[in-house]
This record gives structure tokens, sequence and C-alpha cells, in this order.
């Protein structure tokens, strides 16, 4: 009996022995975390590249675009009072290039070249002229195109830029102001017009500007013909909303070898457009004020008066217009700086003695005209634009009637960088005015064919 108990008691300390290691070998393993296993050993990675360095000046320059442009033109003149026609093929081309940004510095070089194909079937000379032709004395029987052959720099500016509030461009540079009625860079002809100054366009808000100082204006009629300037220029435009821009400007004209030309005029327009509908309608008017200036002319005051309207719907727009430049009978309102074959009609009829694009009596030009974009297209023709316009032509002094005009273009893309133009202007004028009004020019009609190419 003895043996049994003790054996009971041997047996329950041992129980109690295996139950309290078994307890206290749990609470070592949830007290003492598994020891972590060796990360697998890796390669060290590399250090990065250094970083690019920046851009030379060099880089920059090669980094720009090129220019090239040629355009390839026929135009054909019959004039009332000359005995022969006028044709004249020409090519000009333009070849350049551009460079890349540069802390703000941007360069550009553009030579020009406008060569005749054919025969010298024109003359060439100062609009208004009395003198020889300038490409020979017996080229006065045929009327003037006025696409001499030159070789020239064309561009040659630096720009720079520091912020989007100002840009400074100086060197021979082209400068369009607004629709380039006043400043551009008549650019139809094929001998651009440039300028040599320094230009500042400056921006703050809704008003934007530009001031240039000019030393040299390079005509369409090569260097010969070209004006030494001391001229200003000052084009500033207020745009609150669009159905309203606000602009005022001041052109101060001083040409040392063509005091004729010289002028100051100062003018305001206002401008917008704004949708009626499904029609929109946009409109513009101007006037102006011209003088004499730093004593290069006899004294004299000249207005000019201007107002438009037109409305757009879907492919058509319609448009009407009117333009007074006065006169006194000695002079004519004039924009020596003027791209003004877009204005008072394509035929170029209406100058003055001296390069004056301009009637001495002075003239009120009524025109309506119709511009369609087509919206037939094909892999070779696309992209058309139809213009047909009429002009009513007085004479501003007088009021009596001197001529009209007719005009019909057609233009289009061959592929995105060829372009196709066909043009036509007919001028005819009153075979009599009243006494004590200046004659009107000799009736003409022109045509033009031609193909530009720019990359």
């Amino acid at each position: 009996m003895r043996t049994k108990r003790a054996g009971l008691t041997l047996g329950a300390g041992l129980a109690a022995l295996l139950w309290a290691s078994g307890t206290h070998a749990q609470t070592t393993t949830q007290s003492t975390p598994l020891a972590a296993e060796p990360e697998a050993v890796t390669e060290a990675a590399e250090p990065p590249p250094p970083p690019a360095p920046p851009p030379t000046f060099s880089d920059q320059v090669l980094a720009g675009k090129p220019i090239l442009e040629v355009r390839l033109r026929y135009e054909g003149v019959d004039q009332a009072n000359l005995r022969d026609r006028a044709s004249a093929y020409t090519v000009r081309t333009r070849l350049g290039w551009e460079t890349g940004d540069f802390h703000g510095l941007k360069g550009l070089i553009e030579f020009e070249d406008v060569r005749l194909v054919g025969p010298e079937h024109y003359a060439v000379n100062v609009p208004g002229a009395t003198t020889p032709p300038l490409n020979g004395a017996d080229k006065a029987r045929y009327p003037i195109v006025n696409d001499p052959d030159v070789t020239e720099v064309n561009r040659a500016q630096v720009t720079w830029t520091p912020g989007a509030a100002l840009q400074v461009t100086a060197g021979r540079q082209r400068i369009v102001l607004d629709d380039q009625r006043f400043v551009g860079g008549v650019a139809w002809r094929q001998d651009e017009q440039t300028f040599d100054g320094v230009r500042a366009d400056f921006a703050a808000g809704r008003v934007k500007g530009t001031y240039a100082y000019l030393t040299h204006v390079n005509r369409i009629l090569g260097e010969l013909r070209d004006w030494d300037s001391d001229s200003h220029l000052l084009n500033v435009t207020w745009s609150p909303a669009e159905a309203l821009r606000l602009q005022g400007f001041v052109y101060a004209l001083d040409f040392g070898n063509s005091a004729i030309n010289s002028s100051i005029t100062k003018g305001a327009k206002a401008s917008g457009k704004t949708w009626l509908g499904l029609y929109q309608v946009a409109y513009g008017a101007t006037f102006a004020r011209q003088s004499d200036w730093h004593g290069n002319t006899p004294s004299y005051d000249l207005d000019y008066l201007a107002g438009e309207v037109a409305g757009t719907f879907d492919i058509y727009t319609a448009r009407l217009a009117y333009e007074q430049l006065e006169g006194d009978g000695t002079r004519g309102f004039t924009t020596p700086l003027g791209t003004v074959h877009a204005f008072n009609g394509w035929s170029d009829s209406w100058v003055s003695p001296g390069g004056n694009k301009s009637f001495a009596d002075g003239l009120q030009d009524l025109n309506v005209g119709l511009n369609v974009k087509p919206r037939f297209k094909k892999t070779y023709f696309f992209n058309s634009d139809l213009l047909v316009r009429y002009h009513d032509f007085d004479d501003q002094r007088t009021g009596a009637d001197l001529g009209h005009e007719w005009e019909v273009q057609l233009t289009a893309a061959i592929t995105p960088k060829l372009t196709l133009l066909l043009k036509y202007a007919d001028f005819q004028r009153e075979t009599t005015v009243p006494a004590g009004t200046l004659a009107p020019p000799a009736s003409r009609t022109k045509a033009w064919f031609s193909l530009e190419y720019k990359l």
C-alpha cells in the first residue's frame, strides 16, 4: 500500500514537472524572436550617370531650324496708255537659318535672291516716277512690274527674350504692325521690305505694344532705292474683351534721301468680333491725322478714315469696307511703309510722284467682297479659298467718280508645303471727269500665277 502511494506521488510529481517544463518552453518561445535568416548577398549598385552638361552656344546654333522658301511667279499687265503688254517670269528664293534658344538669345540669318526667268518684257521703276525705268530706258514701253533682279541679306537679327513681358530684336528684321496698312513687309512683291533697327515688343496684362527705331528701310527695288531713316514707330493695344480691341499709334518717319515720304501720323483704331447666333460679326474703325515732320516738306495736315464690317456664316464671309485718304490737290495722305496692295486695288493704280502710294486729290474707296472656303478636297488640291471683290473709287476733294475695279483670287494647297495662286484685277477709269478734278490713272488689267514652296 505504501509502495502504491509512493508510485502515485512520484507520477504526480513527474506530471507536474513535465507541465511546468512545457509552460516554460512555450513562454520562452513566445518571448524570444526567431533569428532572422541571413539576407541574400547582392552586388553593389552602379552610381547614376553624371548629369548632362548644359548646352553650349554652338549646340544651340546647330539645334536651330533651316529656312527655305521658293516662289515662282508669272505677272502679266495690259495698260491702256502703253504700247506693249508686260510679262514677267520671276523666281524668288530665300535661304537661311534660325538658331535655338541660348539663355534667352536667338539668332537668324536669311538671304534672298530674285531672278528673271525668260525675256525682260516689263519696266522697273519708282511708282509715279517720270524718269526712265531703272532697268533701261527702252523698257518705258512696258507697264511696271516691280520685281527687279536682286541678291541681298533679307534678315540678320538677334532676339533677346528675358521673359514673357519683353522681347527685343536688333538688326535687319521683318516688322508687321496690325493689318500692315501703315507698316508692313510689302510681301506681295518678290523683294520683301525689311528694316534695320531695334524693336521692343512688350506686354502687361491686356496691354501689348511695339516700339521700333529704324535706321534704314530696305525697300522692294533693291539697295539703290533704299531709304536712310531716323524714324520711330509706336503701336499700343489694349484688349479688354474679344468684342473690343483699342489701339493707338504714332509713326514718325524721317527719310534722309526721300523727303517727300517723311511725315508723322497719329491715330487710333477700334476693332473686335462677336457671335450673333450662327453668325460671327467682325468690325473695325480707324482715324488718323498725318502732318509734315522735321521740315522735310511744306506744312500740311491730312486725315484718314476707314471702317469695315464682315459677317461669317459657315464657309462664307461677306465684307463691306470704306476708306478715305484726304488730299489737297498737291499731296494725298500716304502710307510709305505700308503694304497697300491689299487695300486700294490689286491693280496698284493709285500713285503719286516720288513713290507715294496715294492720289494727290485724295481717294474714297467703297468696296465689297465675298470670300468662300469650299469643302472640296482632293489629294493634291485642298484648303482652297476663293475671293471676289469690287471697288468703287471717287475723288475725295471734288467727289467726282474716278473708276472701278473687279478682283478675283483663288488659292489652294497642292501639298502641305506647296501653294497655288491664281489672281486677276481689272481697273477701268472714268473717261471724263469734271473740270478741276485730277485725272484718274489709266485703265489696266493684271493677271498672276504662282507656286510657292515653304519648308
